[in-house]
Parts: C-alpha cells; sequence; structure tokens
C-alpha cells in the first residue's frame, strides 16, 4: 500500500508539476535562452538582496533622510499597484456588469494583478528598514486615521480577494471539484467586495502625497490627487490587459485555446474604447487640477514643460489613438498606444514619487545600481511564476473536465 501511494504521488507530481515529463527530460528542458537570461539576472539580484538585508539600506541604495522614498516605492510599489489594476476592471466587468465576452481573458487579468500586489508586498520588505514590521500598520499601530494604515488593510484584503477570485483554477488543476463549486459560489460577492478596496487603496496611495504639498512640486500636488490615482489606474488596467492578452497569445500560443485571433482582437478593440473614455476623463481631471490652483504661469517653467509632456503626450494622446484605432478598427494601433499608456502611467508615478519630489533639493536622489537590480530581480520574479501557473493551470484554455469554466 505505501508503495502504491508513493508511486501515486510521484504520478501526480509527474503530470502537475514536471508537464508530464520524466524529471531528467523536464531538467532538459529548462535549458533555453529565456532561463538563461532569468538564471543571470537572479545571479546578481540574489546577492544584491542578500546584502541589502544583512548590512541594511545604506549598503545597497542611495536613499537618505531627504529622499526616504526611491525607485523601490515609485516603481516597485506605485507602478505596480497601478498596473495590477486589470485584475478589478476585468473582473468588475464580467462578474458585476456581465460583460460576458471578456470572460476568456479574466483568468489572466486576475492573475496578473494579483502577482502584481503580492510582488508590491515583496518590494515593501526590501524599502522597509525593518522588513519584519511590515504588518506593524495592520496590528500594532493601530490608527484609523492614518492613510497607511488603510493602504495596509486595503492590499492585504484584496490580495485576499484576488486569491479567492483565482482559485477557481488552482482547484481544477488540484482536481478539488468541491472547492472550486464554493468559491465560483462566492465569486460575485468577493469580486464587488473587491472593488470597493481597489477604490479605496488606488485612491488611498494618491492621499500619501497629500502630507507632503511643500516637498512635491505644484503641477503634481493637488487636493484631487487620490482621484488622479483612482481614474489612471483604471486606464492603467485596461492597457496592461491589452499587453498581457498580446503577449500570451504570442509566447503561450499553444496553451491560448480561448484566444482565438479575431475574438482577441475584437475584445482588443472594446478595451480600447474604454480606456479612451477613461484616458480623456482623466485628462479632463488633471486640467481641473491646474484650474483648481491657477497654475497656467507654470506651465512655461522647465517643470512645467516636462509635465505637458506628460499631460498631453501620455494622456491626450493615447486617448485620440485609443478613439481613432478603435473607430478604424485597427488593432496594431489600439495595442501600439496599450504600451504607450503604461509607459504614461510608469512616467506619472515615477514624476510624483521621484523626478518632482524634493525638486528644489540641491541633493538630488539617483538610484544606485542596487536599487535597479532588485527592481529588476523582482520583475523577473513576477514573469517567471506568471508564466509557470500558465504553463500549468487553466489560465489560458479551459480545463477539459470544465468546459466554458472561465
Amino acid at each position: 500500500m505505501a508503495v502504491r501511494t508513493e508511486e501515486i504521488g510521484r504520478s501526480w507530481i509527474t503530470e502537475k508539476v514536471f508537464l508530464g515529463k520524466p524529471f531528467g527530460e523536464y531538467l532538459r528542458s529548462l535549458v533555453t535562452p529565456f532561463n538563461a537570461v532569468v538564471a543571470l539576472i537572479l545571479a546578481v539580484g540574489i546577492p544584491v538582496s542578500a546584502v541589502r538585508f544583512w548590512q541594511g539600506l545604506g549598503a545597497v541604495t542611495n536613499l537618505s533622510d531627504t529622499t526616504p522614498w526611491g525607485l523601490w516605492i515609485g516603481f516597485d510599489v506605485l507602478v505596480g499597484v497601478a498596473l495590477a489594476a486589470g485584475g478589478y476592471t476585468i473582473a468588475t466587468a464580467v462578474y458585476v456588469f456581465r460583460l460576458e465576452d471578456y470572460r476568456v481573458i479574466v483568468r489572466p487579468a486576475i492573475l496578473t494583478g494579483f502577482l502584481g500586489d503580492f510582488f508590491v508586498v515583496v518590494a515593501l520588505l526590501f524599502d522597509l528598514g525593518q522588513p519584519w514590521r511590515l504588518p506593524y500598520p495592520m496590528f500594532v499601530s493601530f490608527g484609523v486615521t492614518s492613510v497607511m494604515f488603510l493602504v495596509a488593510w486595503h492590499v492585504g484584503l484584496y490580495l485576499t480577494c484576488q486569491l479567492i477570485e483565482f482559485s477557481p483554477a488552482i482547484f481544477e488543476w488540484l482536481g478539488a471539484k468541491r472547492l472550486r463549486r464554493i468559491a465560483i459560489s462566492v465569486s460575485v460577492g468577493v469580486t464587488i467586495f473587491g472593488v470597493m478596496l481597489s477604490t479605496l487603496h488606488q485612491s488611498a496611495l494618491g492621499a500619501l502625497f497629500l502630507l507632503a504639498p511643500h516637498r512635491l512640486h505644484p503641477l503634481w500636488y493637488s487636493s484631487l490627487i487620490p482621484m488622479f490615482f483612482f481614474v489612471s489606474s483604471i486606464a492603467a488596467g485596461l492597457s496592461i490587459v491589452i499587453v498581457e492578452s498580446t503577449i500570451s497569445h504570442r509566447v503561450f500560443n499553444g496553451r491560448a485555446g480561448h484566444h482565438n485571433k479575431g475574438q482577441l482582437d475584437k475584445l482588443t478593440l472594446g478595451l480600447g474604447k474604454a480606456a479612451s473614455l477613461v484616458l480623456f476623463t482623466y485628462f479632463g481631471l488633471k486640467l481641473i487640477g491646474v484650474m483648481n490652483e491657477d497654475l497656467w504661469g507654470l506651465l512655461t517653467t522647465p517643470m512645467g514643460q516636462w509635465f505637458s509632456l506628460e499631460l498631453f503626450g501620455f494622456i491626450l494622446l493615447p486617448s485620440i489613438l485609443f478613439a481613432w484605432g478603435a473607430g478604424k478598427r485597427n488593432v496594431k494601433v489600439v495595442r501600439a498606444t496599450a504600451g504607450l499608456t503604461v509607459l504614461g502611467i510608469v512616467l506619472n508615478r515615477l514624476n510624483v514619487s521621484v523626478i518632482a519630489f524634493n525638486w528644489e533639493s540641491a541633493q538630488r536622489y539617483v538610484p544606485s545600481w542596487g536599487e535597479i537590480a532588485v527592481t529588476i530581480t523582482i520583475i523577473t520574479l513576477l514573469v517567471i511564476t506568471f508564466r509557470w501557473i500558465v504553463n500549468r493551470m487553466p489560465v489560458l484554455q479551459d480545463h477539459p473536465d470544465y468546459p466554458g469554466g472561465h
């Protein structure tokens, strides 16, 4: 009996983990150019990470008392949370508004959102001087009026919601039918709760900068900045879903069972229309922010010209291109515009947190090579985790036992 159980365990691992290949063959299949690049990145990033945790922030970063937040907050956290918004935007469209055409992309969108938020937490461990105090805002320094308290609880609860939303795919992979039924039965309620949390934690990240009116340049500082962060996250979510689905269709073509080209193109055009409307709304809100504070005179300064580039080149222009591409049914334009929008979101978050922050300080912050290496390492870990899951679980295709299970 013990031998039989061991054989069943080996068979399960071979099928579920090693993709049905004997262990030796599976190891040989890992020798690819992509994995060689991954190994090189990890060979640099892991030792740098070890030095950071062993010797502290000063050993690998250019952070200081003047600039306590740098690349790890500006990119790894603020950009990461914004680009993770694809999960709640598509889940809301499918589970709440019943836009069934988009059901085929809901699982990869939720997975991307979950992994994005999860690795944001990983990045926070690097940025905190005492990483073991990560849960302090939630359980120790219990202050309900603190923005950090809100962000911590929102991210923690929303990660749980995303895991529940994605769990049907995990249970299908494990063959746990009863647990799958339970997860599906609560999906609508969990999605609604998750949307509420997303609305709050996206805007709460912007609210953090309300505490620094004398540090953030007036063109980026606004009482509307929580709204800016929330609305722009929707545009970011829609755009990253377009980018992710395009890449997945090419890289995982053998597993994208329900992603036929015609259907994917139709969904891409629909997402482009929605992104155009959201970006135009965002553009209007940014103009209102300038008008409210009467900042027109600052637009002629060097920082004002940089602000104008962000406003017109990465908000208004993509809005127009999305509308034009969707109207002309030009999928290539919509996909290229999605990439431009993602770059615009990256630029905005870095402007707010790094470039336009402490803008009058004589000591300008420039990230160290160690900070850059850790950031690249975290992104690489996210990519290979996504790849590992998609290659094993029914994310881009239906499970044979659950046709139409998405």
